[in-house]
């Protein structure tokens, strides 16, 4: 039972090239349902992990992966299908490369170091999230969601930008500290 969050993980790295094929080929329907089958798994994983303590290595480093890879591949293919912006992307992604970049330096000037995941990194996640699922909703069922995409995609640069900002004050703050310890 421990290793439920973990498959649930599994579920939904499964899911990305699915839902790729159907954004690409406008099946918007179909992929809303898968996304929010993602969602669902992203959450209950969550919840598991946390209630219950079902926690692993795997866990740790794969459940962010498959987020970040659900959500740049569903921002690419709905940038390819011209629902996005392609400069809202590249914040996103750029975001992304960011703290990828950081992680790599401090690692290599510093050595290992565990981080967890910033609030606002969650929160940014958790409105990028939003907003595929509200854009799919939109082209699939309720095309009255139309006024709702420019607020939030805005929303999303906002906090996507403060987060990216923030990870960079923060890895810069631990560099410093632990070369003063050094």
């Amino acid at each position: 039972m421990h290793q439920l969050p973990n498959l649930l993980t599994l579920l939904r790295l499964a899911l990305v090239l699915p839902i790729a094929g159907l954004l690409l080929s406008d099946r918007h329907a179909q992929a809303l349902v898968l996304f929010a089958v993602a969602g669902c798994s992203d959450a209950l994983d969550g919840f598991l992990a946390r209630r219950f303590g079902w926690t692993s290595r795997f866990g740790s480093l794969f459940d962010p992966l498959a987020d970040k890879l659900l959500l740049v591949t569903s921002f690419i293919c709905l940038t390819v299908t011209q629902v996005l912006p392609v400069w809202l992307t590249l914040v996103v992604f750029l975001r992304d490369l960011a703290i990828l970049a950081g992680a790599g330096l401090f690692r290599a000037l510093v050595g290992p170091a565990e981080f967890a995941p910033s609030r606002l990194g969650k929160l940014s996640t958790l409105l990028q999230m939003i907003l595929v699922l509200s854009l799919l909703v939109e082209l699939s069922l309720a095309p009255v969601l139309a006024p709702v995409r420019g607020p939030l995609i805005w929303l999303v640069v906002l906090v996507t930008l403060c987060s990216g900002a923030h990870y960079v004050w923060d890895w810069g703050r631990k560099f410093r500290y632990a070369r003063m310890r050094a």
